[in-house]
């Protein structure tokens, strides 16, 4: 991801998914979003995308090897051709073939920006283009935890291990062109000023799961991992997802009172399949599509040491779509300032909830459930002794997937709405400790969910401590970091992941966590190039037993050494 990943832990294949052990992460938009969230965490959202402004064109290369056969690299150039105009290309691609059987990732990430001013400043534009894709192979997870936790040397060879799929694999795609624009109408910058504004951004998104043998052997047996099927072979379930934003509004500035803004939008998306299901009890339809009308009114204020964004909108049409922002920013000096934060969301579902079609009898769904409501609050202080951060929500109307079957084998997952309240909470302290030429960086989370029913699980503790040292060398030509860090969070009941609906469900049988993961890294920087070594999970290698999970029958990434450099240089 190439960002702290902390309340993240990740499979043990690279370009994977995740699995979020920090709730808070999670966003939340009140439009409806198309679903398979398992396969966003490597896919670049708008707010993702930077633009930039560059005195000399500059070029950033990245490379870092993976699990096996393959690499991680991503290559980015941005130029100004004049003071107003600029543009950037950006790759990020991904192969691993993963320790497992049929674990394979490739992941494609092609990005192109552009901005633009003219000259008397009265007209700005961004624009971005993304074309994204993202295919893994899909095991299941191994069938008996019980051969990978007794550190029995016949299956350190990771693919001797017996997993539930050996062809299935999931693949996701999507192209986005995103403008943002916007045109003073005032000839001249003063002290009050009228700005019309644009937004438009289209996005076309396509998810496959494919199957070639449904059956599986496991053992002596041969089980339907998901359930029953229409077909005997041959599963190629299709979806495609298309949206279509546009928001216009007007501006207004004064100098000291702020910036008023008020705008409309219009919303319109189409989430099909290609026919009909018509089965025995049920008619599933080939089509979610709508469009979606909203007001509302922004309101941006900077003064002294104080700034805020409040922000309200509504559905002028007949869906029940309400959002409630409010940022709230106290800095008292340079080293101390405390940030206040009010959401309120009245979500529409995500379409996977609602309609799903699958060569798999289970997994064909026509729902329409409430939407989901969420207020949430948070406190952030950054100071010069302790950073925290206080998160209170309540969740009325939760949405998730859970697995009807019985036998622990099989996964019969359908999506439910949880008709009680859930309350979450959580706190989140950084302090770093720095004497002489070493370090001690320390984060710790707190969290809890009040709840009648295990539906929003998570663990009561995360914490990543990392011990360092820095220095320079060689006329301070090098400078070095080297170091130790611990990673940690307490037993919890995991939700389990699905591939055929790319999710996660909640599940109460199988507990993972409570096991240290040490790793140990170089960092080093001769001028403008970075290079990094980095001992993932080392203590693995000398643990009495293998209880080290991402998920229930996924196991967590074993003792490898990873390296990698980041180049930077201008032209």
């Amino acid at each position: 991801l190439r960002k702290d990943n902390f309340g993240l832990l990740p499979f043990a294949n690279e370009g994977h998914t995740y699995t979020t052990l920090q709730f808070g992460l999670v966003d939340s938009s009140p439009y409806p979003e198309f679903g398979y969230k398992a396969k966003h965490f490597n896919y670049l959202e708008v707010n993702d995308v930077n633009y930039y402004s560059v005195a000399t064109p500059l070029t950033e290369m990245y490379f870092k090897t993976v699990m096996q056969q393959g690499q991680s690299s991503d290559v980015f150039i941005t130029l100004n051709t004049s003071e107003r105009f600029n543009f950037s290309l950006s790759y990020k691609g991904l192969r691993s073939l993963g320790k497992y059987i049929n674990q394979l990732s490739s992941n494609g990430n092609f990005t192109f920006t552009t901005s633009y001013n003219t000259k008397n400043k009265r007209y700005f534009l961004n624009l971005h283009f993304t074309g994204q894709d993202s295919e893994n192979g899909e095991n299941g997870g191994i069938t008996t935890t019980t051969d990978f936790e007794s550190k029995n040397p016949d299956y350190k060879e990771r693919q001797r291990l017996e997993v539930y799929l050996t062809d299935a694999k999931t693949f996701m795609k999507g192209k986005r062109v995103f403008v943002d624009h916007n045109f003073r109408i005032n000839s001249k910058e003063g002290s009050n000023n009228l700005t019309l504004k644009h937004q438009f951004n289209y996005e076309y998104k396509f998810f496959e799961y494919n199957q070639s043998t449904v059956a599986s052997t496991i053992g002596n047996k041969s089980i339907n991992r998901f359930g029953d099927s229409f077909v005997t072979k041959g599963i190629n379930d299709q979806v495609r997802y298309n949206r279509m934003y546009n928001k216009v509004g007007l501006e207004y500035e004064n100098t000291l009172l702020g910036k008023f803004q008020f705008f409309v939008d219009d919303f319109r998306y189409n989430y099909y399949y290609n026919s009909v299901f018509v089965l025995s009890d049920k008619v599933v339809p080939s089509s979610l599509n709508d469009e979606i009308n909203s007001f509302g009114g922004q309101y941006e204020y900077h003064r002294k040491k104080w700034s805020g964004k409040f922000l309200y909108s509504n559905s002028i049409t007949n869906q029940s779509l309400t959002a409630i922002e409010a940022n709230l920013n106290y800095k008292i000096n340079d080293k101390n300032e405390v940030v206040f934060q009010y959401q309120n969301n009245n979500k529409l579902p995500n379409h996977i909830y609602n309609l799903h079609q699958s060569s798999y009898t289970n997994y064909n769904w026509y729902n329409d459930f409430k939407n989901e409501k969420n207020n949430s609050i948070t406190v952030d202080a950054k100071t010069q002794w302790i950073n925290a951060t206080l998160q209170v929500s309540t969740l009325k109307d939760f949405l998730y997937f859970q697995n009807t079957s019985s036998n622990d084998t099989i996964q019969l997952i359908i999506p439910k709405q949880y008709d009680k309240t859930i309350n979450y909470l959580s706190l989140k302290v950084n302090k770093e400790f720095k004497f002489w030429k070493l370090g001690l960086d320390n984060t710790l989370l707190f969290q809890k969910a009040d709840q009648d029913n295990l539906v929003l699980n998570v663990p009561e503790l995360v914490t990543r401590n990392t011990f360092y040292f820095t220095d320079y060398f060689f006329k301070k030509a090098l400078y070095l970091q080297t170091g130790i860090t611990f990673n940690y969070f307490t037993k919890y009941y995991a939700n389990d992941y699905n591939p055929v609906v790319s999710e996660f469900f909640v599940q109460n049988k199988k507990q993972i966590g409570d096991f240290a993961n040490c790793d140990f890294f170089i960092n080093a920087r001769i001028r403008q190039t970075r290079i990094f070594i980095k001992a993932e999970h080392f203590n693995s290698a000398f643990s009495a037993t293998n209880t080290f999970y991402s998920a229930p029958n996924y196991p967590y990434r074993d003792f490898m050494i990873r390296f990698g450099l980041v180049w930077n240089f201008f032209q």
